[in-house]
């Protein structure tokens, strides 16, 4: 294999797993919230990934960074006002609840 096929190969690969990385912490992370929503609203796994899917669409947010929101607040930060709105509604429209998002104990 010349040395330039062989140096793109290496570098395409490089990026490959970078974009890997990326992936397995983003849905770590992901994974780590709908543990939170599923302990605070005693929801389904599905039900807490469409709850937190629909926050993103409804926000326009990348889904790992309301992912990163909600395990924030968890661990007492506050969510921001637009998140937390979409947060309570979307999580009213499958529970029938009121919709607040409860601090966990």
């Amino acid at each position: 294999m010349p040395d330039g096929t062989r140096n793109a190969t290496v570098a395409c690969l490089e990026q490959e797993n970078v974009q890997l990385r990326h992936a397995v912490d983003s849905h770590a992370t992901v994974d780590q919230a709908l543990g939170v929503h599923i302990e605070i609203h005693r929801t389904p796994p599905a039900t807490g990934f469409e709850v937190l899917s629909e926050v993103s669409q409804h926000t326009n947010i990348k889904l790992h960074t309301v992912a990163e929101m909600v395990i924030d607040w968890a661990l007492e930060q506050s969510l921001p006002e637009q998140v937390e709105r979409a947060l309570g509604q979307a999580v009213q429209r499958r529970s029938g609840q009121d919709g607040a998002p409860g601090r966990p104990q």
